[in-house]
């Protein structure tokens, strides 16, 4: 081997060693998960949002951080709010959000969930207070809509768009849901005397048709009284003084008896 290719095997080993401690210096791969934006930072400066995958990339000083991209539900507890009328409730709300702008989150809120949180407790103390105890218990869905429309500029603003607003608990004071409670009993005794004064009336009103009908046919009364004693138990013994129930027939009876001989004799 001669000094010329010996050199040439160091200085091939030499690059193959520097671009080995190159790479483990100056190259990184990173993986992007599915639902998940990463935000890629070099020497500490936002340089580019990284989609889904297997991606690499040169520098020194390099760093991600992933951010979640899928629809996002939380809770707004519950808070006390006075409505128009001077009525404290504690009113909660649920929504729907999601990042849609990973960079722009990342530059205009330090936490875009706790931006959002208060935005959304100050546009529902606004609406509740612009309206009545009855409106607010009777007008969710437009109160809903009325906040979504308040906050999407204020999500937008911070690269979220909410999908979604619900007013889900109004809470209200003892004495007030003991005050419901009495008006709903007292309306459904209402109700409820009503269908029965219906329910007198419309027996009322058979019982006087029923009193005419027998005023101009007195033979059903008597057919009445027999039907009831051919339906009582057998072996049962009724003792009767007043037999007047039965003269309308009996007259019935003797006028059809008086008259079969003289149809005979025609």
């Amino acid at each position: 081997m001669t000094d010329y290719e010996t050199i040439l095997i160091f200085a091939i080993a030499a690059i193959a060693f520097t671009c080995i401690v190159l790479s483990k210096l100056y190259r990184h791969e990173y993986v992007v998960p599915e639902g998940y934006v990463a935000l890629f930072y070099s020497n500490g400066a936002l340089a580019e949002a990284i989609p889904v995958g297997r991606h690499v990339r040169w520098g020194r000083h390099c760093s991600i951080a992933h951010v979640d991209i899928r629809k996002t539900l939380f809770q707004v507890a519950g808070q006390e709010v006075l409505t128009a009328d001077n009525v404290s409730v504690k009113v909660s709300a649920a929504l729907t959000t999601q990042v849609v702008d990973a960079v722009k989150t990342a530059r205009e809120a330090s936490n875009y969930t706790a931006h959002i949180y208060s935005a959304v407790q100050t546009a529902l103390r606004d609406a509740v207070a612009a309206v009545s105890m009855d409106e607010l218990l009777g007008q969710r869905a437009t109160i809903s809509t009325q906040l979504l429309e308040a906050l999407a500029p204020a999500a937008e603003a911070t690269g979220v768009i909410i999908h979604g607003i619900e007013v889900r608990d109004i809470m209200l004071p003892g004495e007030l849901r003991k005050a419901f409670a009495d008006v709903l009993k007292a309306k459904q005794e209402g109700l409820a005397a009503l269908q029965r004064a219906r329910g007198e009336s419309a027996a009322l009103r058979n019982l006087l048709n029923a009193a005419r009908l027998v005023e101009n046919q007195p033979a059903l009364a008597t057919l009445r009284f027999l039907q009831t004693l051919g339906g009582a138990n057998a072996g049962q013994t009724i003792v009767m003084n007043d037999l007047s129930a039965f003269a309308p027939m009996a007259r019935i009876t003797k006028k059809q008896n008086a008259s079969r001989p003289q149809e005979g004799l025609q």
